[in-house]
């Protein structure tokens, strides 16, 4: 196993998908990345460089919002919605679906904890 970004890499896979499991990296970035270092798509993960895997890491850690701190900002903004008590906000808080979905007869998950 090799981490990259905080993300967990299987050695066989060839680099232009194991960058994707990288949050907040899909495809395009993914392309634009390698691209810049060089690096052909079709290589494996165990096939790499210390030197490469370094300078991915540098590359998306200055370019991208990845990871934790995206996860942070994300976690940030819904507590943004609930602080001014708009009404995503209020559905954030209730565990309701936030963007008009039909709640009677669907929603299970998140009416589990409403009904007894």
């Amino acid at each position: 196993m090799l981490y990259i970004s905080g993300a967990r890499s299987v050695a066989d896979e060839q680099v232009r998908i194991a960058s994707t499991k990288i949050d907040g990296i899909g495809p395009k970035k993914a392309i634009l990345v390698r691209y810049r270092l060089g690096i052909s798509g079709n290589i494996k993960i165990k096939e790499l460089t210390k030197y490469q895997i370094d300078q991915i890491e540098q590359m998306i850690g200055q370019d991208h919002v990845v990871h934790w701190d995206l996860k942070r900002g994300e976690r940030a903004d819904i507590e943004r919605l609930i602080s001014i008590s708009c009404y995503r906000g209020i559905r954030h808080q209730d565990g309701s679906p936030l963007r008009g979905q039909r709640t009677h007869t669907n929603a299970r998950t998140c009416r589990k904890q409403i009904r007894k």
